[in-house]
């Protein structure tokens, strides 16, 4: 493919792969959180991205949340990656200080474009 600019723009298949991660009782999913392990050529070993991290209202305040980072970060870490970015809205305070308490640094910000 070539560039309005005249240059050679190349692309290649970069292997990823999600893993979903829930937590059930009675057959009903009380919380979930997905990541993705991806690499990049800055590192040899892998990252992580965590998205989706949801535990129902009515269920919040169980432990449920801390109990699924636990174990994605448990994961993650024999996946050998180097480091899991968790992306939050603004808005949601009380969500970036939960992050905090798990030791997650607030590093930067997250950049979105809509492609509807």
């Amino acid at each position: 493919m070539e560039s309005e600019r005249g240059m050679k723009i190349g692309q290649k298949r970069i292997p990823a792969s999600g893993l979903k991660f829930t937590i059930e009782e009675a057959g009903k999913e009380l919380a979930r959180a997905t990541v993705f392990i991806m690499t990049n050529d800055l590192h040899e070993r892998p990252f992580a991205l965590l998205e989706d991290v949801f535990v129902e209202p009515d269920h919040r305040g169980r432990g449920l949340g801390n109990e699924l980072l636990r174990r994605i970060l448990a994961r993650v870490r024999e996946l050998d990656c180097y480091k899991i970015i968790a992306t939050s809205r603004f808005e949601r305070g009380s969500v970036h200080e939960w992050y905090k308490r798990l030791s997650f640094v607030c590093h930067g910000y997250e950049f979105r474009l809509d492609l509807n």
